[in-house]
């Protein structure tokens, strides 16, 4: 008992020494400025969410296309099968991006289009191959730098089914293989890779809650286990590059982590101060620690450990990393990519440790609170909070020693049956996460460059077609899935061609001319949907879906 006490008084010595500073909290007005010079702007998407094209020239099945064919998985049991049909509109989608101005595009490659088995040694599909070669060339040719994720959870079915996934050590090579590959064939033009997409909703939601593909619910350890494969892959697949291909490529590979921030309740309580450090450490720390520091957050193997013994366990839940693997570990991120989109306020809250109860969310020993006042525009868990942006990017300055950052997604959602192109709610919520992130630069965060999340409309998991995060609207309903301008696409725009915000007039005129455009936009899609309806009564040859 002593003992535990003792090495949490330790942890804590060690925390204080660290700059961050839990007690101060500026919010601060709104800071009129621009942006360093070569800050790179963009939009992302990634390949289950917008390609469509399931079935089509040779790809293998994904553990998505699986998971979203089970009644009862995702709202309105709604696929990606065709989503956006982005493998059809190349050309296109970079038009939109030349619209926007924008300097890069974050998009992944599916695994299973290139190795439809995931095994390299079965089959390559040169016919996936070309068409990322299609979309990588014309990004070039419009200027449009790629930035490229590796893994956007879109596992083949065959390594889930034959070895259990990211359960499975043997991930590790096999991912690896895959990444060589793509090094090979697309690494003279990609200079930007990321090896994972918010590798936390992979083990959670994957592994343990089940909410996402492949829907294991692993209580207590599948996260756990599932999270350090992930590590492991990574540094294999950064150490590949490393030693193979850096020397003539010249390009960097990084990671893209969820960075949700966790604020204490009360900034005057330190319990408070240590239960949103908890949380902090066990979400984007998790994965962050070990690649900076060559190991998980002293705070998780202490709490874990503890709750394993409790439970009568021989050794912890959390699995450990020899000193070799530490070393080989540590230092494997040219950039670290942080995906951010809300705050909680946290508090101190102690959960029994009996063998039934014990998870990943119970091992924490917090509770997560919203304000009330905080608006509430879409999906259930985001609330915009900007002040929260500043927060988390400083956060990741002093633990990791002010690592080179891209803000790899940063958006927000709706939620609406009816069609609306006029998302004011969507400019306010750029703005200020957007101005809140320049706040963090003048503070001395090296950010690099920003990617709104998302450039489309697309399938959003487990919550299908009923959200939607993207600048522009897509009209599932239509074959064609044609695509309209929302808002805010406008008032982006302003933002990347000013490089930042010039004055107040002049940003509040951006906003009002944004929305009186998207009122012609929305007459266009009403007249566009009046004359799908009226086609209607003609029999359907296509699959019909029930998207909203």
């Amino acid at each position: 008992r002593i003992g535990v006490c003792h090495v949490l008084m330790l942890v804590l010595c060690v925390s204080a020494a660290e700059d961050f500073d839990w007690t101060k909290n500026h919010h601060g007005s709104f800071y009129y400025g621009t942006f360093p010079a070569g800050f790179s702007w963009g939009a992302g998407g990634s390949a289950y969410q917008t390609e469509g094209a399931w079935d089509k020239d040779g790809k293998g099945l994904s553990i998505w296309d699986v998971f979203s064919h089970k009644k009862g998985k995702i709202q309105q049991n709604d696929t990606g099968d065709f989503s956006c049909e982005g493998y059809y509109k190349v050309k296109d989608d970079i038009s939109l991006m030349k619209e926007l101005r924008l300097n890069h595009y974050r998009f992944s490659i599916s695994w299973p289009r290139l190795l439809p088995t995931g095994i390299k040694s079965d089959h390559v599909n040169e016919k996936g191959i070309q068409y990322y070669d299609h979309l990588i060339n014309h990004l070039l040719e419009n200027k449009i730098t790629p930035i490229v994720t590796l893994y956007h959870w879109d596992l083949p079915q065959v390594l889930q089914e034959k070895y259990g996934g990211w359960q499975n050590i043997s991930m590790v090579n096999y991912f690896n293989e895959f990444a060589n590959l793509c090094f090979e064939r697309f690494g003279d033009r990609v200079k930007y890779w990321i090896t994972f997409n918010n590798p936390w909703s992979v083990a959670v939601e994957g592994y343990e809650t089940g909410e996402h593909a492949p829907g294991l619910r692993l209580r207590g350890t599948g996260a756990y286990r599932a999270a350090h494969h992930i590590i492991k892959a990574h540094a294999k697949v950064w150490h590949t590059y490393d030693t193979q291909w850096r020397g003539k490529q010249k390009g960097l590979v990084g990671i893209s982590l969820s960075g949700e921030w966790g604020e204490p309740v009360d900034i005057s309580n330190q319990k408070d101060i240590e239960a949103a450090e908890r949380y902090v450490q066990f979400h984007l720390g998790w994965f962050a620690t070990p690649i900076f520091h060559g190991d998980y957050p002293q705070v998780m193997k202490d709490f874990i450990g503890r709750k394993s013994v409790q439970q009568g366990l021989g050794t912890s839940r959390l699995p450990t990393f020899s000193p070799q693997e530490k070393s080989y570990i540590k230092g494997t991120c040219d950039f670290l990519g942080i995906g951010h989109f809300t705050t909680r306020y946290i508090t101190q809250k102690n959960n029994p440790s009996g063998r039934s109860s014990s998870n990943y969310f119970s091992d924490r020993d917090l509770a997560e609170l919203v304000d009330p006042r905080w608006p509430d525009p879409g999906s259930e868990w985001l609330y915009a909070v900007p002040w929260g942006f500043r927060r988390l990017l400083n956060f990741v300055k002093t633990q990791y020693g002010n690592p080179m950052i891209y803000v790899t997604a940063n958006g927000v959602s709706e939620k609406m049956l009816c069609t609306e192109l006029c998302d004011e709610w969507r400019i306010v919520y750029y703005k200020d996460y957007i101005n809140e992130m320049l706040k963090a630069i003048k503070d001395g965060v090296n950010v690099k460059g920003y990617t709104a999340w998302s450039l489309l409309d697309k399938f959003e998991w487990d919550e299908g077609f009923s959200e939607r995060f993207g600048l522009y609207y897509v009209d599932f309903r239509n074959k064609n899935k044609p695509r309209y301008p929302k808002a805010s696409v406008q008032f982006y725009k302003r933002i990347i061609s000013f490089n930042g915000f010039p004055n107040q007039r002049e940003v509040e005129n951006w906003r009002r001319k944004a929305v009186e455009t998207c009122s012609s936009s929305n007459q266009l899609l009403a007249a566009a949907r009046r004359k799908s309806q009226e086609h209607a009564e003609m029999p359907k040859v296509w699959p019909v879906h029930d998207e909203v």
